[in-house]
């Protein structure tokens, strides 16, 4: 869901991780191989990515690709500068909602505003960087958790609210049965610093196919 075409960016330390994963996790020596050569890529860039999380909100794959195409034609999501100049009823005739529009022209704002900060990222620490996406309308943690997994490759996020984490520790883990937030962390403890990495190859149980954002 790319206005640009942008190579893919690759995690350095994937390799490394998933060592260390197989030697401490007997669930993760099963799964990373049955996964073949896949593994977490970011794509796009900053406002990009943030955009397409909140356009995709609670719709399915196939709507939110249609909202984003439309979007593109626009010219709105090329840059935070170039959403600004458009008014809310220009992005509802892409198709959004009222809601949605208002989130996608907030974000912009702190954008150009400088209420967030993407040429600092690279030296915050994770709740820094979560702590300032949460401030924008339409974000929440679990958004901003996605970000640090997917956009900023971080190495070591639990999103401890993640549905299909939750769901796949309970099939790998617990034989199906109902699983707790302190069940999530005893289980990912033993994937540190490598939870982002344990999450992925969790999702990867559930569907095979990665997800691409």
């Amino acid at each position: 869901m790319s206005c640009v075409d942008i190579p893919p960016a690759a995690a350095p330390y994937w390799e490394q991780a998933c060592s260390e994963l197989m030697r401490a996790d007997r669930v993760m020596r099963r799964l990373i191989p049955s996964c073949g050569t896949a593994q977490l890529q970011s794509r796009g860039d900053a406002f990009q990515t943030l955009a397409r999380s909140i356009v995709g909100q609670q719709i399915s794959v196939g709507a939110a690709q249609a909202v984003w195409d439309r979007l593109c034609v626009l010219g709105a999501v090329a840059s935070a500068a170039r959403m600004l100049e458009h008014q809310v009823q220009d992005l509802r005739g892409a198709g959004l909602s009222q809601r949605k529009a208002e989130y996608l022209l907030d974000l912009a704002g702190h954008f150009e505003g400088g209420q967030v900060r993407p040429q600092e990222w690279h030296a915050m620490g994770d709740e820094e960087i979560i702590a300032e996406l949460v401030g924008i309308r339409g974000i929440g943690r679990w958004t901003a958790e996605m970000f640090l997994i997917f956009h900023l490759l971080r190495p070591d996020v639990l999103p401890l609210d993640d549905l299909g984490l939750r769901r796949g520790i309970s099939q790998c883990y617990f034989s199906g049965e109902v699983v707790s937030r302190s069940d999530l962390r005893e289980v990912a403890s033993a994937w540190q610093p490598w939870r982002s990495v344990g999450t992925w190859y969790i999702w990867r149980s559930l569907d095979p196919l990665p997800v691409a954002y």
